[in-house]
């Protein structure tokens, strides 16, 4: 059957792929299954109670919840009957949620939980056009999610009728959703994306791997945003089983109950369990911990092809005596990782290659649904370090700038209700402009070098691309973020948040005493191992990128103290306020030991100039 919308492949899955567990979500510490057929029904009696209470085609509806079952049957409601899906991260702030709700004009939330709730809850009577609010789980006072599908079961046949009207006239260029990108530089901006945009991205990317009907998901990371919703369709187009994990903190429990085969990540999760295994080895035996670092730097080494026979041979002892052991903490039955939202380092994808845990970049951004490129799961069409070749049905150039500009079918119809916005992004000819800076490697693979607007210019005149920096810091594992800074000075330098689990693990080793992380920060044997860190990194630049100065921090930067985005990207010009201080110490200290230095150079010229000639 031809699937134009998203809905659409529901119906795929009742005549395809009919299973009894489709779905499942964690009630009680069990996990609860849902067949095909009963995923059907609930979708149908959703869309049936939300149209006999008043609700109609083109109206809005928010979703603020973790991931589980009921999101997934709620999105898919929605959109049959023509109701307008706006999910929202459940981290944001309260000003945020006002803008958002407000700004898309919804008519009814649908929360999680009770903690959500009580954020929502405030705010819920300044917005203008809501009617009333749900909630997932039981929350005194609230209409359940489950009272719809009760009104569903309820209403006669003039309102299937409805709705099989409703489905009839729904077109794939019509918009069935509004996703509210995450603002990390400003106000955030509403994303209409069509059946089109999301269904056609799914398809394409669903081509990227050859796990299918049998196979078993986890999904974790927030599916309000594009990039973990439309792998969810595409899992779901290719009868891929999804299980749903509501707490991050759980994945790891998660992984071992379900065995996935596949599922969605971002590159810092990847750095974590990383970190994580490294950490661990070091506590080894010496004789253990000198097989498992042999296996690591032989990981490091790996290559897609043209590995040696005796690399291979080699490959083959690490793998059982180490890497097995690493397999069996991610289930044991892992095919494939699929990592997007941000650059992975290529170090990670060699280790976990050469652990037998695939692991596939792509690039993309909500206004295109996400994905614009991908690494496809087959030898010979992979390049470490790259983002991989454009997805069919959508075009890519790199403007004279350097700036990645795309179009296609995955392009958005627009911003909600601002057209003068739209047309910045999109020009006349239908590019939309990225804002990321990027290169083609072998004038096919895609390279993600920089966002546009992150790229500063020293005093001197020369460019850094701060996140490239960033990125090799991280490497590090005494340093848990970091960013660049440096506009209009005359030298680079560095905010550092540590890894303090790492970092405290380092000084009992090293019988460092601290009372808090405050004093932590100031020792000066911490400073020095921060240096060494930095200047192996600096090694690796050239003279005008090198970091000269930096600062360590206290503060843990997370989406939810606020210098993150839901996406972990960094709120640069928040931190940059936030840390003005600091800031303002590192260039004013540059400037006193230039003066210095300066001063130290003239007195020698001038003691110089009189001695005697001989």
């Amino acid at each position: 059957m031809e699937i134009t919308r998203t809905f659409d492949i529901i119906d795929l899955n009742v005549e395809k792929y009919p299973r009894k567990d489709m779905y499942a979500g964690k009630q009680d510490k069990e996990w609860i299954t849902w067949s095909t057929e009963e995923i059907s029904e609930y979708i149908s009696l959703i869309s049936y109670g939300l149209l006999s209470m008043g609700y109609k085609k083109g109206d809005k509806i928010a979703t603020i919840s973790p991931n589980k079952p009921e999101w997934n049957i709620a999105d898919m409601a929605l959109a049959q009957a023509g109701i307008i899906h706006v999910p929202i991260y459940p981290t944001i702030g309260t000003d945020e949620y006002e803008f958002i709700l407000e700004h898309s004009e919804v008519k009814a939330i649908i929360v999680g939980n009770k903690s959500i709730y009580n954020k929502v809850s405030p705010i819920a009577g300044k917005i203008s056009t809501l009617r009333e609010i749900f909630s997932f789980d039981p929350v005194d006072g609230l209409r359940q999610f489950s009272e719809i599908k009760e009104e569903g079961k309820k209403s006669g046949p003039e309102t299937r009728d409805e709705l099989e009207r409703i489905k009839k006239s729904i077109l794939p260029e019509d918009i069935v959703t509004i996703i509210y990108t995450s603002g990390t530089t400003g106000t955030s901006k509403g994303v209409m994306l069509t059946h089109r945009n999301l269904v056609t991205n799914a398809i394409t990317t669903s081509k990227a791997h050859h796990l299918g009907y049998g196979n078993r998901a986890i999904s974790f990371l927030p599916l309000c945003h594009v990039y973990e919703r439309m792998v969810n369709y595409h899992f779901q187009y290719k009868g891929i089983s999804i299980y749903y994990v509501e707490n991050m903190g759980t994945v790891s429990e998660a992984v071992k109950e379900v065995k996935p085969h596949i599922f969605n990540t971002v590159p810092r999760l990847l750095e974590k369990i990383y970190d994580n295994i490294i950490s661990k080895g070091r506590n080894l035996s010496p004789l253990k911990r000198a097989i498992f670092f042999w296996a690591v730097n032989l990981g490091l080494k790996f290559r897609l092809e043209g590995n040696s026979s005796f690399y291979k041979f080699r490959l083959r002892i690490a793998r059982k005596l180490i890497f097995s052991k690493w397999q069996e903490a991610l289930g044991g039955e892992l095919q494939v990782m699929v990592s997007g939202g941000a650059a992975l380092q290529s170090r990670l994808e060699k280790i976990f290659w050469a652990a037998g845990l695939p692991v596939i970049q792509g690039y993309g951004l909500t206004e295109t649904s996400p994905v614009i490129a991908v690494n496809p799961f087959r030898l010979g069409e992979i390049r470490f370090g790259t983002v991989g070749p454009v997805i069919e049905g959508c075009e890519v150039k790199i403007a004279d700038d350097g700036e990645i500009l795309c179009r296609g079918v995955n392009v958005m119809a627009g911003y909600y209700k601002a057209p003068e916005l739209t047309a910045e992004a999109i020009d006349s000819e239908g590019w939309f402009h990225t804002g990321d800076i990027g290169i083609f490697e072998e004038g096919k693979f895609l390279r993600i070098t920089d966002r546009k607007k992150e790229i500063f210019k020293l005093s001197a005149g020369k460019y850094i691309a701060p996140q490239v920096i960033e990125n090799k810091l991280k490497e590090s594992f005494f340093i848990e973020q970091a960013m660049v800074i440096g506009e209009n000075e005359k030298f680079a330098s560095a905010l550092i948040s540590p890894n303090f689990g790492f970092l405290h693990d380092w000084c009992s080793k090293h019988k460092i005493q601290f009372r808090d992380n405050s004093e932590l920060i100031e020792l000066p044997d911490v400073i020095e191992q921060f240096s060494r860190e930095v200047k192996e990194v600096n090694k690796s630049l050239g003279e005008h990128e090198q970091i000269k100065r930096f600062r360590l921090v206290t503060e843990e930067w997370t989406p939810q103290s606020g210098e993150l985005s839901p996406t972990l990207k960094l709120k640069r010009n928040l931190i940059a306020e936030h840390y003005k201080d600091i800031i303002a110490e590192i260039y004013f200290s540059g400037e006193k030991d230039n003066n210095v230095l300066s001063k130290l150079k003239n007195g020698i010229n001038g003691i110089l100039k009189n001695l005697p000639k001989f």
